[in-house]
């Protein structure tokens, strides 16, 4: 899980590079300071316009004011500055004269003087003016102020009087070079109407000559008349269309279905019931009266009875009365269809020689629109080019935009450039953050281990204690607990062995591996001051050489090395083997001859047997290993011990290294004590390093007299 980042962490990386951070400030500093004092004073003379772009409507609307269109003050800002502008500005001060003062101008007539003989009679004078005009316009700044019309016309010079010169000639230029352009467009655009107008009354004469040849060709004086009437037709006979052939599929729907059951009459006369028939109706209405009259005869009379047979009779004239109905009916409904269909055919005859005369007329009315509205057209831009060329005969003089000088520039009294507060001010802030982004750049890149508390969070691991880096120009390192126990160095050692003390519940570990990631991180000098310092405390102490590939310990403690731990390992008796250490309660077990196969001989049995029956005569029995990442040696120590302390340099071991170490260790189930961050500079470090550590070593720190 992420932890919170605080504001004391980036004050913590401040305070440790300020040196970096002030050499920064102080370098940036110098260089600004040096810029400023160097640089010549710039003076600026300013003139003040205002511009108005003034929109012409037509000779009866006058002018208007448009609202603000940005587009134009930016064209104007520009053309202030365009080399044009310049070159007038050259032309009525007279500067590209031999004889004109122009601050640097004498600098660069030599350049011009170089040039080649042709080059001076042919644009040599020209030259020399597009020179100056170059050199002018570097020095022009436009800026408008804000929520006005109003323009200030700057101009920045070493010399306050020529600053004013130019920036009051400027605005005078820049109003004469707006009337010229003005005029030149007047000038070009009377030109081209002229010319426009003189064409399209040419063509405008073509084309009337035309449209009347081909009216008197096509009668289109009588088409006009049946163009207006052909459209009302086709919509009546349409309609009268829709009407037939809707009354034609009703006929033809009755038709078909009384065909289709001619032979059935019971079925017919149930379709011809559909059409309303008078007569037939009649006709069911009395065969339904004489039936009923026969089923109220039956019950009085018999079937042969005189009443009975002239009921039947009456009975059977109205059936077929009623029979000869449908089939006259049949038959009508024969002949209303067809005479509706024909209807429909004579319709649809009229309505396509009605389409066909339309199409005719519309073909030939076609033509004669086109011509018309050509003719039309160069009538009406002829008319407009005429009215355009009469208001710009009359408006060609007036101008889109008004100019006004506000107020002319005066002479400068104090220098615009270099503001030396405000570059002061600006090199303190930029090199104060560009030193602190300069810090946590460094910082960033810096991946050694530094602080516990980083060391704890990324490993995992407790800090056990924190060894300060040795500075002593005289005396030995790894006897510093011997030589001077109460030292500031002495005292991260006996922190060392608190907390190894009470790493464990069961107190301290009976044995211990003192290893780290890589060589040079200092795990043989942490190895032999914590047995010194435990011995110290009344433990009894073994300390075991079990580097068999670079040992140490014999050379620091000037202790014979001509048998060791390889000799025992190799199968060697135990004669010999300890030996006496500086302290009365302190023993040594030197490495004994390099052996060529020292992993394997540490991985053999012989190895934890013998530290088994060394647990029984020493309280403490301290292991130093080769490091972790360069063999295999201290894996396989770290599974015949009780706890192993990792050893890291500090800015040396890389977190990289440290965790591959922890890895390594967890790998083979190896119990980790904590680290140990050896030569941590706490002169160098933040405050709270310097204030605990620094000032509890002071205060063990051996002093005359005490």
């Amino acid at each position: 899980m992420n932890e919170e980042i605080h504001l004391r962490d980036y004050l913590r990386v401040i305070n440790k590079r300020r040196a970096l951070v002030l050499s920064f400030l102080v370098v940036t500093l110098a260089l600004v300071i040096l810029a400023t004092l160097s640089a010549r004073p710039q003076y600026r003379g300013n003139t003040q316009v205002m511009i108005e772009k003034v929109a012409n409507n037509n000779l009866t609307g006058g002018n208007r004011y448009p609202t603000y269109d940005p587009e134009f003050y930016e064209t104007q800002f520009e053309l202030i500055k365009s080399q044009a502008v310049a070159r007038r500005v050259v032309e009525i001060l007279g500067l590209d004269s031999a004889k004109s003062a122009f601050p640097g101008l004498a600098e660069r007539r030599k350049k011009l003087e170089t040039a080649s003989a042709q080059e001076q009679a042919g644009a040599g004078a020209e030259s020399q003016v597009d020179l100056i005009a170059g050199m002018l316009r570097s020095g022009i700044n436009v800026a408008p102020v804000s929520g006005t019309r109003l323009v200030n016309i700057s101009y920045r010079s070493t010399h306050p009087e020529f600053a004013a010169l130019i920036a009051n000639t400027l605005a005078k230029a820049y109003i004469e070079q707006s009337l010229n352009m003005k005029m030149d467009a007047t000038r070009r655009t009377m030109e081209w109407m002229t010319r426009k107008a003189d064409l399209e009354r040419q063509r405008l004469n073509e084309k009337e000559v035309e449209v009347q040849a081909y009216m008197r060709a096509n009668d289109l004086v009588s088409v006009e008349n049946r163009k207006a009437v052909l459209p009302q037709r086709l919509a009546e006979i349409s309609t009268a269309l829709v009407r037939v052939e809707a009354k034609r599929k009703e006929k033809q729907e009755i038709y078909q279905r009384v065909t289709r059951v001619a032979n059935d009459l019971d079925a017919a006369e149930g379709v011809l019931a559909l059409t309303a028939n008078t007569t037939l109706q009649l006709l069911r209405n009395d065969i339904l009266q004489a039936e009923k009259k026969i089923r109220e005869f039956s019950t009085k009379y018999g079937v042969k009875h005189p009443t009975m047979v002239k009921a039947r009779g009456e009975l059977d004239i109205l059936q077929s009365k009623k029979t000869e109905e449908i089939i006259r009916q049949i038959e009508r409904a024969r002949n209303e269809y067809e005479f509706a269909r024909a209807a429909e055919d004579n319709l649809r005859v009229q309505m396509d020689k009605t389409k066909a005369e339309a199409h005719n007329l519309n073909e030939k009315s076609i033509q004669y629109d086109q011509l018309n509205r050509e003719m039309q057209t160069n009538r009406q831009l002829y008319d407009a080019l005429l009215l355009q060329m009469k208001e710009q005969s009359i408006t060609g003089e007036s101008d889109t935009v008004n100019l006004w000088i506000v107020e002319n520039a005066r002479v400068p009294v104090s220098a615009v450039s270099p503001n030396k507060k405000k570059n002061l001010l600006l090199g303190i802030i930029v090199g104060l953050f560009g030193g602190i982004g300069l810090a946590f750049f460094v910082e960033y890149l810096d991946n050694t281990i530094k602080y516990p508390e980083e060391a704890e969070k990324l490993l995992d691991l407790p800090t056990l204690g924190l060894v300060s880096l040795w500075q002593e120009k005289e005396g030995d390192i790894d006897r510093a607990l011997l030589d001077k126990p109460r030292s500031a160095f002495a005292e991260g050692y006996k922190v060392l062995r608190t907390s190894v003390s009470l790493s464990s519940v069961d107190g301290i570990p009976r044995k211990i591996l003192v290893t780290s990631p890589a060589a040079g991180a200092g795990k043989t000098t942490t190895a032999l001051n914590l047995a010194v310092t435990l011995a110290q405390a009344g433990k009894r102490v073994l300390l075991v050489d079990a580097d068999l590939r670079k040992p140490r310990l014999h050379k620091v403690l000037k202790l014979s090395n001509t048998l060791g731990l390889s000799n025992w390992l190799a199968g060697g008796q135990g004669g010999g083997l300890i030996q006496a250490g500086p302290l009365e309660n302190l023993a040594v077990i030197t490495s004994g001859p390099v052996p060529p196969n020292p992993s394997e001989l540490l991985a053999g049995p012989r190895l934890e047997k013998l530290l088994e029956k060394l647990e029984q005569t020493y309280d403490v029995i301290i292991c130093d290993s080769p490091p972790l990442l360069s063999v295999a040696d201290g894996r396989i120590l770290s599974r015949v011990v009780d706890g192993t302390v990792l050893v890291l340099r500090a800015k040396l071991t890389t977190y990289e290294l440290a965790t591959k170490a922890v890895k390594m260790l967890q790998g083979v189930n190896a119990p980790i004590l904590g680290t140990v961050i050896n030569a941590l500079d706490l002169k160098k470090t933040d405050y709270y390093y310097q204030y605990y550590y620094g000032s509890y070593g002071t205060y063990g720190e051996e002093t005359p007299g005490a």
